[in-house]
């Protein structure tokens, strides 16, 4: 039991301390699955919604604490209930959304290492199994350094979440995980190449023979049976290729102009996901920054969901020199997490991107 205790402390800990670093690398990306699970067709609490990211920014702090906590062994009970209870929580969200279909990433590790909600529900079954170990055998968990000294470890843990927190919300994560990095080409990235694997589907077809009902199951051809058809079930064996980028897309009120937008070899990207929601002392710097690069020469345009009036008040009350496009607000909100945002593309490939408080660092 001593040996199982402590090969689960040291799985769990690490599991929680990893899966709590990675979030707060980027606790934006993590306070919009969280608003994903209060929405109403899912655990109907939109009224979290506006405390999202300061949950968002609690939940990863103290993943990360519990982690180290359990590691060294400090406040045992404590710790151990605290595992416990998170677990369970977890456990029932990733099968709900599992069972239901309704979060496709449960959002455990961000965008590091995407799971699929039945990945995330058998991961935390996992956890699960190693926590109820550490429950049972937690008289065997003993402090891994002096009692005194266990404190100002935590203390220290603290301090350095709330710094990475800090920084990662005034400025852009440490490490973009996502297909919208720097350097990467959007076109490239929504492109499926031609030997790329193809979706296997399997269909049932239902025929009446004679009165007797007949399935007859292929890959994709009708078959020949004689025989009336009466229905058709289609099942996705294997999935194929699917490309980093999957929704992107750039509209006016008449056309798509995705392709032309970003054939552009000079162009400043001005992104506002949401106008109500976005930072009105932000568009001081993007307003200096946009003046500029039109001056020298930069092609500037804005995307927004925020349609209408909207975003002709905001031009108008911010004197922005530059026409915005309308684009879906889940892919803006994965460009950049910053509202507003701004990017440099040459072609098609970001170049910069930078949170709108460093909006004046773009380099032309």
């Amino acid at each position: 039991m001593k040996a199982l205790v402590l090969i689960s402390r040291i799985l769990v800990g690490g599991l929680f301390i990893f899966s709590g670093l990675i979030k707060l690398n980027d606790p934006m990306g993590f306070a919009f699955k969280l608003e994903d699970y209060f929405a109403p067709d899912v655990l109907n609490l939109e009224f979290l919604v506006p405390y999202a990211l300061t949950l968002a920014v609690l939940i990863v702090i103290f993943e990360v604490l519990v982690g180290v906590m359990v590691i060294i062994g400090f406040a045992r009970k404590f710790t151990v209930w605290s595992l416990l209870l998170m677990i369970i929580f977890f456990t029932f969200l990733t099968f709900y959304s599992a069972y239901f279909n309704k979060v496709t990433d449960c959002g455990c590790f961000g965008d590091a290492i995407p799971l699929t909600p039945w990945e995330s529900f058998i991961k935390d079954i996992i956890l699960l199994v190693f926590i109820v170990i550490l429950f049972v055998g937690q008289k065997y968990i003993s402090p891994l350094f002096a009692k005194a000294s266990l404190k100002y470890i935590i203390l220290a843990t603290l301090l350095f979440c709330v710094i990475i927190v800090y920084q990662v919300l005034n400025h852009l994560p440490y490490i973009d995980f996502r297909a919208y990095k720097v350097d990467s080409n959007i076109q490239e990235s929504m492109t499926i190449p031609p030997d790329a694997p193809k979706a296997i589907y399997e269909y049932r077809w239902k025929f009446d023979l004679n009165g007797t009902d007949k399935i007859v199951t292929t890959n994709g051809s009708y078959p020949s049976v004689d025989g009336e058809f009466i229905d058709v079930e289609t099942e996705l064996v294997q999935e194929g290729y699917l490309p980093p980028i999957l929704d992107f897309t750039i509209e006016t009120d008449e056309e798509e102009v995705t392709d032309k937008i970003l054939s552009i070899e000079n162009l400043i990207m001005v992104v506002v996901y949401n106008v109500e929601r976005s930072n009105e002392d932000g568009f001081e710097n993007i307003k200096k920054i946009t003046d500029e690069a039109r001056d020298k020469g930069y092609t500037v345009v804005g995307l927004s969901a925020s349609i209408g009036e909207t975003i002709d008040r905001l031009k108008a009350e911010h004197n922005l020199n530059f026409d915005f496009y309308f684009c879906d607000q889940t892919v803006l909100k994965t460009i950049v997490r910053s509202n507003p945002g701004i990017l440099e593309l040459n072609s098609g490939t970001i170049k910069q991107k930078l949170h709108w408080k460093d909006a004046l660092d773009l380099k032309l």
